[in-house]
């Protein structure tokens, strides 16, 4: 009788070690469902609610109209920024405490589960083809590329300049040649006409692993475009990062829809969720596109989120309302709802916080 308690022991272990891989398995098969992407008459894709409005052409000459003359003056409300020479962060690519650093706009840096990983990274200083009329950068990267530890993968949402900035990609290809670009449908031959080789494409529900971890692309409501004819040619989405330490949702460029629902019940809850809250004036031509703050925080309670942070706000000029609301409703919005306070963050640029 004296082997029994040990004996027992080992029983235990192996069950939570079946049950741990049960569950990732499980996970792994329960978001295929929200696959693959639809597609249009034409053979593009499109949303679950059919192609979006983007307003008038009215609406759209306007707002055009006024983002080139918005290249010629400066705007206030810009967000804080703080140093950050990246030497934490080198450090606990060892160590791997979760974490989330704000480098600006939809550019985070997630370190959790052993894995160090970027999310639509951009340190360009414009984010349009053409430079005179470009969208400007208010607030400068909040690391500099040298500083970052090694990055293991990225994942980016879809092609708009904003979030697939080729020269940054390049430029991490170089620095780290293992690293891994994760895309959906339609976007790996752009990176690869730039020689970048270590790309791979997902539709909407097909999953991966990297080491400790499940990446798996998900639905989103948005569009691409990146030349002339090429609309909605590539596919958009949003991305579940999930690990045995921490889960973490990373929205992209994305519209309020009921795919944030299906979503959380499929890989939910999320320990951390980054949802984006600008570019939502005027709502003519954005309201199908992008969220504003209010519905940015009903997105992350459908996610199931413990803890939500918001992001592509603040540091390109890309939409007409002031650059320092979106936050200040994402925080009112986040008070008058289920989510405790504390637990919707404003990073400023360059900030780390462990979740």
């Amino acid at each position: 009788m004296r082997f029994a308690r040990p004996k027992l022991v080992l029983l235990a272990v192996a069950l939570v070690l079946c049950a741990t891989t049960w569950a990732a398995e499980t996970n792994f098969e329960s978001a295929s469902h929200l696959g693959p992407a639809p597609r249009n008459a034409d053979g593009r894709f499109t949303n679950w609610s059919g192609d979006l409005s983007h307003g008038s052409l009215a609406v759209r000459s306007r707002f055009f109209l006024r983002r080139i003359a918005s290249a010629f003056r400066t705007r206030p409300g810009i967000p804080e920024r703080v140093d950050n020479d990246g030497a934490f962060l080198r450090e606990n690519a060892e160590h791997s405490e979760p974490t989330v650093t704000w480098i600006g706009h939809a550019t985070l840096l997630i370190q959790t589960d052993h894995v160090t990983f970027l999310t639509d990274p951009i340190w360009s200083d414009t984010a349009s083809p053409i430079q005179w009329a470009a969208p400007k950068r208010f607030v400068p990267p909040g690391i500099a590329m040298k500083d970052l530890p090694p990055i293991d993968f990225v994942v980016l949402s879809h092609n708009h300049y904003d979030h697939l900035d080729l020269p940054t990609l390049e430029a991490l290809a170089a620095r780290r040649p293992a690293t891994r670009f994760l895309v959906p449908i339609g976007n790996a031959a752009l990176l690869r006409e730039q020689g970048i080789e270590q790309v791979e494409e997902f539709d909407w529900g097909d999953s991966t692993r990297h080491g400790q971890v499940t990446i798996t692309c998900l639905p989103s409501q948005h569009w691409s475009k990146r030349g002339l004819n090429d609309d909605q040619m590539a596919l958009w989405s949003s991305w579940a990062i999930e690990g045995r330490e921490r889960n973490f949702y990373f929205g992209g460029d994305t519209g309020y829809f009921n795919g944030f629902s299906r979503i959380g019940e499929a890989l939910g809850p999320f320990d951390l969720v980054a949802v984006p809250i600008g570019a939502y004036e005027p709502s003519a031509m954005m309201k199908e596109s992008h969220m504003n703050p209010e519905e940015a925080i009903q997105a992350s309670i459908d996610l199931g989120a413990q803890k939500t942070m918001a992001m592509h706000f603040g540091t390109f000029d890309l939409s007409d309302e002031d650059l320092a609301e979106p936050p200040q409703r994402f925080l009112a919005a986040a008070a008058s709802s289920s989510l405790d306070a504390e637990d919707a963050w404003v990073l400023r640029i360059g900030e780390t916080r462990r979740f």
